[in-house]
């Protein structure tokens, strides 16, 4: 069974409107899920840390889910879980003062889905990282948050997830 773990923002919790969506898909889909607790830890590497720490005891093929920073953290992570898919929302990739942090990408499939009105990560930084790396990139008519666009997402969710599960 293909687990998918979720990270969460900065400001948010493990199980917050988004995540608690994301996850009602997963389940329907065949796959487990379950979301990482990261309040508390303000830096990204710890974050990295604990979510490689608890990706260690999965058997399972992993899917990273992240938003906002839980996306830098999805990124960096993914490689080193050894992830099948890395699904990300409004990653804080190449932020102001913070470049280097940004973590190259993975060898996988990646899909990106960011605001064109979000005023807290640039819409920009998106389409530099997808170009990147080709991932598969989806702009919406949202902000940061996104929490509009949750049908939207869950669309994407559910193609990503059934092209890359078996």
């Amino acid at each position: 069974m293909t687990m998918v773990i979720f990270s969460h923002g900065q400001e948010s919790g493990p199980w917050g409107t988004k995540i608690r969506a994301m996850a009602e898909l997963v389940k329907g889909l065949g796959c487990a899920a379950d979301s990482i607790d990261y309040q508390g830890i303000a830096d990204p590497t710890e974050r990295v840390e604990k979510c490689t720490r608890e990706c260690a005891e999965i058997d399972d093929d992993i899917v990273l889910v992240g938003s906002s920073m839980g996306g830098h953290v999805a990124t960096a992570a993914a490689a080193q879980v050894g992830a099948v898919g890395l699904f990300v929302l409004a990653p804080a990739y190449f932020m102001e003062g913070y470049e280097e942090l940004t973590p190259p990408p993975p060898e996988m499939p990646i899909c990106i889905v960011h605001g064109w009105h979000d005023d807290i990560v640039p819409v920009d930084n998106s389409i530099r990282y997808a170009r990147s790396c080709g991932a598969t990139l989806h702009l919406v008519d949202g902000d940061h948050r996104l929490t509009a666009n949750l049908d939207e997402i869950n669309e994407y969710l559910r193609y990503f997830l059934k092209n890359i599960i078996t």
